[in-house]
């Protein structure tokens, strides 16, 4: 699939600001999945300085400088790209032998790699793993005997079939027992969920932003998040519970990330800190053979200490 997206976000502030630095993780990824064949970054108001760089997931980030004082009461960053994606098969692997059932015995050089996707996504809890995350991995572990592949579809169907999806646009994604314990939540709270269930049963998982074509017949659309799970033998594979999928060319990533937080299309401080700001955005996407499917302007209220 080949796709042009348009995305414009705009910052309306309710007293003129001090713009700080932001970082921007809104450039599709270019890898064995997705090929970043084009891009535009366009700022308004100008930035000082642009400087682009890899972070430790390999996700392509642009951080922006802007003069110390200039003063304005509006800030808009709009991504132009178009991207070819390419595995139309997401079962194109076969797994490693000894990574067939779970728990998976990783060998120490890899496990030590993948540490911070083992971890618990509590915020200030060292790591802990949420206990109904814990019993809810147990169940699917006896409910597939075991089997990796079928512990991933089983989980993902349960999320799929069993939460009530909430339009939930903005704020930090709930911890996974809430989401699970209340059978509702939004794209990204599954995520999470889906991320801590697989690390309670020893599998590594990150967080992933970015877009999913859905219904062209639709007229909203938004910024999407689901799973990778780290499989050996096959590397980094997508999980989809909003939708139940297993993910393949009808996705675009953006960014990955052990923490959610740093896969946030859009960070960064303004002064003073208490000034209000409302986010407006829009996003388009054109894909071939698809027709051009559109999202009409979206407006939320949202506090400028955290863009």
């Amino acid at each position: 699939m080949r796709y042009r997206v348009s995305h414009t976000t705009t910052y309306t502030y309710s007293a003129s600001v001090r713009l700080h630095p932001h970082v921007v993780r809104l450039l599709p990824r270019s890898d064995s999945w997705q090929t970043l064949t084009s891009y535009s970054l366009l700022v308004k108001p100008m930035p000082q300085q642009q400087s682009h760089y890899t972070d430790l997931d390999g996700n392509h980030l642009v951080k922006l400088w802007f003069p110390p004082d200039l003063q304005t009461d509006t800030l808009t960053v709009q991504l132009l790209s178009q991207v070819e994606t390419h595995k139309d098969n997401p079962f194109d692997y076969l797994l490693e032998a000894w990574a067939l059932h779970l728990p998976i015995d990783y060998p120490s050089s890899l496990l030590q790699q993948l540490q911070p996707y083992l971890n618990g996504q509590h915020i200030g809890f060292s790591g802990s793993l949420d206990p109904l995350a814990i019993q809810f991995a147990q169940e699917l572990w006896r409910a597939s005997a075991g089997d990796t592949t079928q512990f991933l579809w089983e989980l993902n169907q349960r999320i799929y079939k069993e939460c009530n999806y909430l339009t939930r646009e903005t704020g930090v994604p709930q911890l996974p027992g809430i989401t699970w314990s209340s059978k509702s939540g939004s794209c990204r709270d599954y995520a999470v969920l889906f991320a801590e269930v697989c690390r309670a049963i020893g599998l590594a998982a990150r967080f992933v932003s970015g877009y999913q074509e859905g219904d062209p017949s639709s007229t909203e659309y938004h910024l999407h998040a689901w799973v990778e799970v780290y499989l050996p033998g096959a590397g980094w594979r997508g999980y989809d519970p909003t939708h139940g999928l297993v993910v393949s060319d009808r996705h675009i990533a953006l960014v990955a990330s052990a923490d959610h937080r740093y896969a946030a299309p859009l960070s960064g401080t303004v002064a003073p800190a208490n000034v209000q700001a409302e986010l407006t955005y829009q996003l388009l996407i054109q894909g071939q053979p698809s027709n051009v499917i559109g999202v009409p302007a979206q407006t939320q209220q949202l506090s400028s200490d955290s863009v």
